[in-house]
């Protein structure tokens, strides 16, 4: 279970998020709304402690760690598996490489053992071929699958938290990652995905949250989203239905 209570926090002079209070089970599939500034990929960053916040308690499997230190804090980051859209992989290091990383600094084992480990987290999401291969020669499907696959390497998470996992993407692609996101909670475990695109998280959530101007303006099921009468979240919709351009 994660909880915020009372959760504000700001950049500088820039309050993004205010008195923000919540509770989501790990094993609850959760789309965050919303538009750019509105403090979607903050809220992540404040679950695994990357921010801290202003005033306000997070707790996470019942523990607050609203302060602990980074030492404190390795123990609950791998209660998740996280990938931002941000620099999701190193530049420098190949597809093996990358997936490695985690296994090398949290884990004891072998060389043979890690490159059988990432072998198979490859070939779960058909990308053994591109093993060898630098980040700057995948395309954007492949870079999001990759980074998935490293974010599962060193762990057995609780929950998955995606930042905008299918943005950027052709459909298809983003097709491919939404089946990838539901195929990783085949055992019960729940996500946390942001997203400003309202059919992707439709296809995927059960639970959904708007956030504007650093408030939570809804937080419902599906039925309830898709009938709500509040205007920001009317003009979101419109992408499931947009409307047909004026005749010349």
């Amino acid at each position: 279970m994660i909880v915020f209570d009372r959760v504000s926090f700001s950049y500088g002079i820039q309050q993004v998020l205010k008195g923000v209070s919540f509770s989501i089970p790990f094993n609850e599939r959760v789309a965050i709304l919303g538009g750019s500034g509105d403090g979607k990929t903050t809220l992540l960053k404040l679950i695994v402690g990357l921010l801290k916040p202003d005033s306000g308690r997070i707790v996470v499997d019942g523990e607050d760690i609203t302060d602990k230190n980074e030492d404190e804090l390795r123990e609950v980051r791998t209660k998740f598996s996280i990938v931002f859209q941000e620099g999701a992989l190193f530049d420098s290091l190949n597809v093996k490489e990358n997936i490695a990383f985690g296994l090398r600094e949290y884990s004891k084992m072998t060389e043979e053992e890690i490159d059988k480990k990432v072998r198979g987290l490859l070939g779960e999401v058909g990308l053994e071929h591109a093993i060898e291969l630098m980040p700057e020669e995948l395309s954007g499907g492949m870079l999001r699958r990759v980074a998935i696959m490293r974010s599962l390497a060193a762990f057995d998470p609780k929950m998955f938290l995606y930042d905008e996992a299918t943005t950027g993407l052709d459909p298809v692609n983003a097709d491919i990652i939404c089946k990838l996101i539901v195929d990783l909670t085949q055992g019960g475990k729940g996500f946390i995905i942001v997203t400003h695109k309202v059919f992707d998280a439709l296809r995927l959530a059960e639970r959904f949250m708007f956030l504007k101007n650093g408030s939570i303006l809804f937080d419902g099921n599906r039925d309830q989203l898709m009938q709500s009468s509040i205007p920001e979240i009317r003009v979101f919709l419109t992408e499931l239905n947009p409307p047909l351009p004026a005749s010349s």
